[in-house]
């Protein structure tokens, strides 16, 4: 398994705006007025993403109340990965009780303007859709045994709901490159 960094979008960069799919076709987007915003990109294969996604789903238990607009995004192209298809999306969502809208980026635009290049990849907007923290969910990795308890990302969701700021250095998610379509590729890597 190889693993790719997050490629660490500029702080500061306003959420870039999207309308996507669910799997039963309604379309999401960053909803106005929260607080706090957090954008996911995951997909069902990846052994980096199984690893946490008891995690992910219980941060979208534990926010969903307090005012934090969660979504998660597969930018993987199903023609090369069908288990990250939207019937499997929908799925996934149903077997580890996702709270939260998963989304399928089918032209993959989306991962290219959040500059995505692996899953898991977490993304903390405030308020003002700013971006605040990039990076990774927790130390834990399938190699190792630091426990999974989403410790960066939470601090950076709770500094956020506090007022108070998130600091500046943050650890680059780590995971399996998105799966862009032959000639699809991002220019960023």
């Amino acid at each position: 398994m190889a693993a790719v960094e997050s490629q660490m979008l500029e702080l500061g960069t306003e959420a870039p705006a999207f309308s996507l799919p669910d799997p039963d076709g309604t379309m999401h987007s960053l909803r106005d007025g929260a607080a706090a915003y957090l954008v996911m990109f995951i997909c069902n294969h990846c052994p980096y993403v199984k690893h946490v996604r008891e995690e992910l789903a219980r941060i979208g238990r534990d926010y969903s109340d307090r005012d934090v607009a969660i979504c998660a995004i597969n930018s993987n192209d199903v023609t090369t990965h069908p288990g990250d298809s939207p019937d499997k999306m929908k799925e996934e969502a149903a077997e580890w009780g996702y709270v939260f809208p998963y989304l399928y980026d089918a032209s993959q635009e989306v991962a290219k303007a959040y500059r995505a290049a692996c899953t898991p990849d977490f993304y903390v907007f405030d308020a003002g859709r700013r971006l605040v923290y990039r990076g990774q969910l927790d130390d834990s990795r399938p190699s190792n045994n630091e426990p999974v308890d989403g410790g960066d990302l939470r601090a950076a969701l709770e500094a956020v709901l506090s007022g108070e700021p998130v600091p500046d250095a943050q650890k680059a998610s780590i995971g399996c490159n998105i799966k862009w379509r032959s000639g699809n590729e991002p220019d960023y890597f």
